[in-house]
């Protein structure tokens, strides 16, 4: 990502001034008109869905209309935050392979990605407005009005995008470089096109040539994952099958507007509000009073604090951002190797995938089926066993730390600090139990959440940027939109993969591994290890969460248990270097070269894949308290 800014900023440098100005301002203005209605479709859905609650269990008297009215204002986030996504650069992407190039290689691919992010964006535009016109027959049951005004989402977010992208190879320098790009895009969906006729009579050798080969060659190319996704499954069902397009775009709307995953941008939200208000500084300084005196306690401090966070915000991202900049520098003062740091950071990271509100649970429960509360109540535990592995290393580690010159806070000083955090040590827990006692579901929780950080953050900490607000909003639906167009791609391959018949193959060759479920089991945990350093957790749920969760029932593993040992896989897999991307938004949340936390953390990795073996063992970890 940072690679194809510094490109785009090259470029812009040795352009022409007149066709310079006149592409920034465009985008410009273009984005405002994107960015402002994104910020006020999220705080459009805090309002409706935290009226729900209220109306629902304050005043008994639910409003029947506001889960529709939410489901159809979420599309439009989803595709408006896809669009201000794209506009930044900030579609996830895998950028191991592009870093390495040389710098011309590296201009190249960046300028090829963006061709390939439009090549998908004109081909699916027509089906997509097929779909919304097709919409326009439906009324919604509630507010009775045509469905198109939330189909239309769809081409409207597809259109910015493609703006975007054309706004941003006409901001190239090179044309030549431009030129030569566009065409070998064209070039190779041209010999794609024409070799339809010997594509066809393939039968499933299709799905590797597409979903492993297309797919990963775009991944590997820098290609933002979630068009790599949709060039695949575009290409299987136009070239391959008589599937009409327009049902690949009902199963992208169907990816993405799922109410359950609502609570997506809404927990990104409160993730920023709490690193806002000063919560999140509160519980670390608490923490610090409590072990900061004792050898590598300021490394245990943050083990104990990304658990305690992750309870608030469900992103990873924010997590580290809210955790990071606390105590870093203190520990730098004591002694701590920077890439130390940001390896044990990365692994916290991995180490707290399960904790609720994680988004990958959610994403888990809306794709199989499993009960949020149960995957809410299940996470806590194993993220405790990997808590106390991690804290092994560190107590190995630091077993020597020079202490001489640190005091110990007093009596006083550790009540005070539990006082002030209090709030904030609260909001994981009122979190928890407003869904698991029926007060609000996963997607109404957050807005408890973010009215009980208003709340704290105007009232008792007294810590609000009112001027952070709209960027915090905007940085929101970013965020959200490029978590959704995966979602909504990936819901489309996985769609083509069961249409194809390969789930039942898969199934077969699953359930007749020798070992039975504990075989099933370590096959999964070395296959989401992989996909989660190459696709991120998000993407590989919804791809193979519904093909191998109805495979770990028929072998007799528990869902919830099942749904603890991948996330944890997926986890160590994410912030695994050198390609997973967790890892360097670690080392670019701490300011550290990559290069510096590439030996310390496999230690750390190590700590965890023990922790993940016990969790896997002890079923009852996971479903003991169910």
């Amino acid at each position: 990502m940072a690679h194809a800014e510094l490109t785009q900023a090259a470029a812009g440098e040795a352009m022409p001034p007149r066709r310079r100005s006149l592409a920034a301002c465009l985008e410009a203005s273009l984005g405002m008109l994107v960015e402002i209605p994104a910020a006020v479709l999220v705080v459009a859905e805090i309002v409706i869905l935290f009226a729900g609650v209220v109306a629902r269990y304050g005043l008994h008297q639910p409003l029947i209309w506001s889960d529709e009215l939410a489901s159809i204002l979420f599309l439009w986030l989803a595709m408006l935050g896809a669009a201000v996504a794209f506009r930044r650069s900030e579609h996830m992407r895998m950028t191991a392979v592009v870093a390495n190039a040389k710098p011309a290689m590296r201009a190249y691919l960046d300028v090829v990605a963006t061709c390939a992010a439009l090549a998908f964006l004109l081909l699916i535009a027509w089906p997509a407005y097929e779909y919304a016109y097709e919409e326009s027959f439906i009324t919604t049951p509630a507010l009775q009005i045509p469905n198109v005004w939330r189909a239309a989402a769809l081409p409207v977010g597809i259109g910015l995008m493609a703006l975007f992208a054309l706004l941003r190879l006409a901001r190239t320098s090179d044309i030549r470089l431009m030129l030569g790009a566009v065409l070998s895009v064209a070039l190779l969906i041209g010999v794609f096109w024409l070799a339809q006729p010997w594509l066809r009579p393939l039968g499933n050798i299709n799905l590797i040539i597409f979903f492993v080969g297309v797919a990963g060659f775009c991944v590997l190319a820098g290609v933002p994952i979630a068009f790599g996704f949709g060039l695949a499954i575009f290409g299987y069902l136009a070239l391959t099958t008589h599937t009409p397009l327009m049902v690949l775009v009902g199963r992208m709307d169907e990816g993405m507007s799922h109410l359950i995953l609502l609570s997506v941008p809404l927990f990104v939200f409160l993730g920023l509000l709490i690193e806002m208000t000063g919560m999140a500084r509160a519980m670390v300084a608490f923490l610090a009073s409590l072990l900061g005196h004792v050898r590598g306690g300021l490394h245990y401090v943050l083990v104990g604090a990304m658990y305690l966070v992750s309870g608030i915000s469900g992103s990873k991202a924010a997590d580290m951002a809210a955790v990071a900049p606390v105590l870093f520098p203190e520990m730098k003062a004591r002694g701590a190797r920077p890439g130390d740091l940001v390896a044990l950071l990365a692994a916290t990271g991995a180490q707290t995938e399960t904790i609720p509100p994680s988004l990958v649970l959610i994403t888990i429960g809306s794709v199989t089926g499993v009960s949020i509360a149960a995957l809410f109540t299940g996470g806590l535990l194993p993220g405790v066993v990997l808590a106390i592995t991690l804290s092994a290393l560190v107590w190995w580690r630091y077993r020597h730390e020079d202490l001489s010159q640190v005091k110990r806070a007093t009596v006083g000083e550790i009540v005070r600090s539990f006082v002030i955090a209090l709030p904030a040590l609260a909001l994981p827990f009122v979190i928890r139990a407003a869904v698991v006692e029926g007060v609000a579901t996963a997607t109404e929780v957050s807005t408890i959440g973010i009215v009980y950080g208003l709340v704290a953050g105007l009232l008792v900490y007294r810590h609000f940027d009112w001027r952070r607000l709209v960027p915090m909003l905007v940085e929101t639906a970013c965020l959200s939109g490029a978590i959704l167009l995966i979602i909504g791609t990936a819901t489309g391959m996985a769609w083509g993969l069961t249409q194809s018949g390969f789930s039942r193959s898969l199934a077969a060759a699953m359930t007749g591994l020798p070992g039975g479920s504990a075989a099933f089991i370590a096959v999964s945990i070395v296959a989401f290890m992989i996909l989660g350093s190459v696709l991120e957790g998000i993407p590989a749920i919804v791809l193979f969460g519904p093909l191998l969760f109805p495979i770990a029932r028929a072998v007799g593993v528990h869902e919830v248990h099942y749904a603890m040992i991948v996330i944890l896989a997926m986890g160590i897999g994410l912030f695994a270097p050198p390609f997973g991307v967790g890892y360097y938004a670690a080392c670019a949340i701490g300011r550290v070269d990559p290069a510096e936390g590439i030996r310390p953390i496999w230690g750390y990795l190590l700590a965890l894949l023990v922790g993940l073996i016990i969790v896997a063992i002890f079923p009852w970890i996971s479903i003991g308290f169910l």
